[in-house]
């Protein structure tokens, strides 16, 4: 019995020519015949991963280091290519409006995520700060510093490879204004080794008279997006129970149905991102959608309802001459989405600084939160931003957003006013899964046929939606119970780091960036 397309597919994954239309019609019509269809449990199951960032490239690890045979599509050239990510969130200390029990997640999945990409972190702490204009008061943030830090010690007490963010006792300290202005009368050490040490450049800096007190020093660390993409990349094309397809778009996607042989499966018909050129299409025994900001047009083509949003937001790469010095990450807290919006400066090598800043002239964007409506699942952002993506941004706007972010910050430091545009701005579009805006928690759903969809909204999620998703694959019965419980990355550990470091310097320049956001200030663990 021949096995047949299902029309599962919306209006907008239709080919856009006539004749292209037609021959999409005709494609509907023709039976699909399965020449080497899989009948013996001998034939490997094959897992079909569309998207390649961060949560794609990592759930392909967590399932080809197991050796289950993992297809991994990617419509841009290479791997890990998405928002500007350059935090660890190990207790989601940016995020006062967050719940505690967010929080406590974020911990968790942070440190599970740290110690599988531990060669990608800067190991940094990072100073919070409340201004005076500010309504919150930093004794407001104690209990739940206390309640993290408890977690922390816990997860040690269940692991002792969870001690990951140095000493639970050290997980934050607080610094008075007279501590910080003992401080500023130090010298910066070349390779600072305690939290002290580390934050003498910001109280040097830093105008203490626009500070509530005390600040707030906390083992929240770095990542850098280059050196995940490094190592994922270079993880994934030695191991070999993975196939990676990059400049590869999908175009449809179909089930296909046997009854008198128990095969079901999904087709992937796919194309080449440059030249649209047709690709063999892929049978696959499972879906994981991991599209990102895009998972809701892969939900369009299986026709699986979802409700979500998508947001547009940048960061700017700026240099700043007058410091050499190695600085921590700085938070100064401010209401989302106001002038006083929270302000973010992320530190790398040689004077180079990332900056976010929480309102509408700088990371934040007029029309850049969307909700997705009842005839798609993915929501509809501006063309504005979706060439900004896809394109390049207007030299013009870079520059200006840019230079504000500059001017943003040196209302707290005031001799950052010197800094200079350092490159051209990170950015990219994020996805949140439901309608809370402030959800920063969220891992993994399933459809109702063999298909997941990843949603992580932050980085250090992508463990908790993999072992979620094996572990369905297991109950369903298409894969064995792995020999391995735990995580199982060999390949990925056996990484130098001079090997991710010359990868990650290679992407960064690929991608137009200074090669200083693919090198890491200290690869040291603070005491």
């Amino acid at each position: 019995m021949p096995l047949f397309k299902l029309t599962l597919f919306k209006t907008a994954a239709v080919p856009s020519t006539i004749a292209a239309k037609f021959h999409h019609y005709l494609l509907l019509m023709t039976p699909i015949v399965l020449s080497s269809a899989p009948t013996s449990a001998n034939v490997s199951p094959t897992i079909g991963i569309i998207g390649g960032g961060i949560a794609g490239a990592t759930i392909a690890l967590r399932l080809s280091e197991l050796g289950i045979k993992v297809n991994l599509i990617e419509q841009g050239p290479t791997l890990v290519n998405g928002p500007p990510i350059c935090h660890l969130h190990a207790g989601g200390n940016l995020y006062r409006e967050i719940s505690d029990q967010q929080c406590i997640t974020l911990l968790t999945q942070s440190i599970e995520v740290l110690r599988l990409y531990n060669k990608s972190v800067d190991y940094r702490p990072t100073v919070i700060a409340i201004p005076c204009h500010d309504q919150g008061e930093p004794e407001d943030l104690l209990p739940r510093l206390n309640t993290l830090q408890q977690q922390y010690q816990q997860l040690i007490d269940q692991d002792p490879k969870n001690k990951v963010l140095g000493p639970a006792e050290n997980y934050y300290q607080l610094f008075s204004r007279q501590q910080l202005e003992q401080l500023a009368e130090q010298p910066e050490p070349s390779m600072p080794s305690e939290m002290a040490q580390w934050i003498i450049p910001f109280a040097k800096r830093a105008d203490l008279s626009q500070l509530k007190f005390p600040i707030i020093v906390v083992q929240e660390f770095g990542l850098s997006v280059f050196r995940l993409a490094a190592t994922a990349s270079l993880a994934l094309e030695s191991i070999e129970h993975c196939q990676i397809l990059t400049d590869t778009k999908v175009v449809a996607i179909d089930r296909c149905h046997s009854s008198s042989k128990s095969i079901s499966k999904w087709q992937i018909t796919l194309e080449s991102s440059p030249d649209q050129s047709q690709r063999p299409p892929l049978l696959v025994d499972y879906i994981i959608n991991a599209c990102g900001f895009k998972t809701g047009s892969i939900d369009d083509l299986v026709d699986e309802k979802r409700q979500r949003m998508v947001e547009f937001k940048a960061a700017y790469v700026t240099h700043w001459q007058q410091t050499d010095a190695m600085w921590p990450e700085v938070i100064f807290f401010g209401d989302r989405g106001t002038p006083n919006g929270m302000a973010q400066l992320t530190p790398y090598p040689g004077g180079y600084f990332q900056i976010h800043g929480m309102t509408q002239d700088i990371t934040l964007f007029d029309q850049g939160l969307v909700m997705s409506e009842t005839d798609s699942a993915q929501p509809k952002l501006p063309a504005k931003f979706i060439a900004k993506i896809t394109k390049q941004w207007p030299e013009d706007v870079a520059q200006l957003r840019t230079q504000k972010s500059i001017n943003y910050m040196a209302k707290f430091i005031p001799d950052f006013s010197t800094a200079s545009v350092g490159g051209k701005p990170l950015f990219g579009a994020q996805q949140i899964p439901g309608d809370q805006a402030d959800l920063r928690t969220a891992d993994v759903t399933f459809g109702q046929f063999r298909y997941a969809r990843c949603e992580i909204v932050k980085a250090s999620s992508v463990l908790t939606s993999a072992d979620a998703i094996l572990t369905q694959l297991i109950e369903l019965k298409i894969i064995k119970q792995p020999k391995q419980q735990q995580h199982y990355f060999p390949t990925t550990d056996a990484l130098t780091d001079q090997q991710i470091t010359a990868r990650a310097i290679k992407l960064a320049e690929q991608r137009n960036y200074p090669a200083a956001l693919a090198q890491r200030n200290s690869p040291h663990l603070i005491k």
